[in-house]
């Protein structure tokens, strides 16, 4: 094994620093290889509820039904608003950035009256403004980290003002890389996905309802196959570890979550929380030394996703493509209007290291100064 071979996708050979899938945690990536395991034997149903508890613990939250989806982070997304949003609901939609329009636009796709609170994108959620845009609504829903502009917000602060709101958050970016307490910030309803700083590949959408918003569930969603009233029996989540029977889970994928999570737990939250941070930062720090312009607003940036304004009369794509020819690295362009005039660099998971950030930083220099 190379040097760098641990930190390359098992699929693509790649060295992925971008937005999307990072690079696996070994252990995760072994998970994968091993026999599969039935979906109804009785030592996956264990592995699913081993995985099910981890997952309550890196989230911060005692809420039963916890599990991970069998779809990616875009069907958690889904299953919050299906199970949740009656024709007519109010809806308060924080959105400053690519993911808060999509809250948005699947909400009104289940029939809710949205009410979106625009905010300009590198800025974080202006608590106050969410929480008065409506005097009584059934839910309010914000991105944790906004994976389209490397931007963190309070969730906590809305929490504490939600009133009888349900509150929504997307965690995708967030979670296994940044502190997240569910129930202490008053979370009601949370979804991710596993490619991450969860260090697992694409697949499964770790989900979390509280009690609260479970007694407030659509009883018949539209939507069969993320109903929470089948899956929270099929998944062990209903009072007494009922058994239903509902699909069949993809169950090497679910193993390979148990042992991303087993290796997060075994390095400590708060460890691996730290190394994010640090990785973070010396990426941060090095990008404004080379004399690029950060492109979130400042106390409000990931560390885990970083955003850099693409330089002026530098061609975006032949950077990027350059930096896959000679050093078989990824980063990821901006999404909409931002496409051609940021970069998105993801240092998650098994990547969030300081040496990571130095090889990125070093491989950009190289592409600023001789891509075409």
């Amino acid at each position: 094994m190379t040097e760098n071979s641990v930190f390359s996708s098992p699929i693509l050979g790649r060295q992925l620093f971008g937005p999307g899938p990072c690079n696996p945690y070994p252990e995760a990536q072994l998970a994968l290889s091993l026999p599969l395991l039935g979906h109804l034997d009785p030592a996956f149903i264990s592995a699913m509820d081993d995985t099910s508890e981890m997952l309550r613990q890196v989230w911060g939250t005692r809420n039963q039904r916890t599990l991970p989806l069998s779809a990616t982070g875009s069907a958690g997304m889904e299953a919050a608003f299906v199970n949740t949003v009656r024709p007519g609901a109010v809806v308060v939609v924080a959105v400053n950035g690519l993911f808060g329009e999509r809250m948005a636009e699947v909400a009104s796709r289940h029939g809710a009256e949205v009410v979106t609170v625009e905010h300009e994108y590198g800025t974080p959620v202006d608590v106050e403004r969410v929480v008065t845009a409506h005097p009584n609504p059934d839910i309010i829903a914000a991105v944790h980290a906004e994976t389209s502009t490397g931007v963190v917000s309070d969730i906590k602060a809305l929490g504490e003002n939600k009133g009888d709101a349900l509150l929504l958050a997307d965690c995708v970016t967030s979670v296994g890389g940044m502190e997240i307490k569910l129930d202490e910030w008053g979370v009601d309803i949370a979804y991710a996905g596993s490619q991450k700083c969860l260090g697992v590949a694409p697949g499964l959408a770790p989900f979390s309802i509280s009690e609260r918003a479970f007694k407030r569930r659509v009883e018949r969603p539209a939507n069969w196959y993320l109903d929470l009233n089948l899956l929270g029996g099929y998944a062990g989540g209903e009072p007494g570890g009922k058994r239903t029977y509902h699909h069949t889970a993809p169950t090497g994928m679910v193993v390979s979550l148990q042992a991303g999570l087993q290796r997060i737990l075994l390095e400590g939250l708060d460890n691996v929380y730290a190394r994010h941070a640090a990785a973070g930062e010396a990426l941060q720090a090095g990008l404004e030394e080379m004399g690029l312009r950060l492109f979130a607003e400042e106390g409000a940036r990931l560390a885990q996703l970083t955003t850099v304004e693409v330089p002026d009369g530098v061609d975006s794509t032949a950077v990027r493509k350059y930096l896959l020819d000679k050093y078989d690295l990824e980063i990821g362009a901006g999404t909409g209007a931002y496409a051609a005039k940021i970069w998105r660099i993801g240092l998650m998971g098994h990547n969030a290291t300081t040496a990571n950030a130095h090889m990125v930083l070093s491989a950009l220099k190289d592409a600023l100064a001789n891509a075409a």
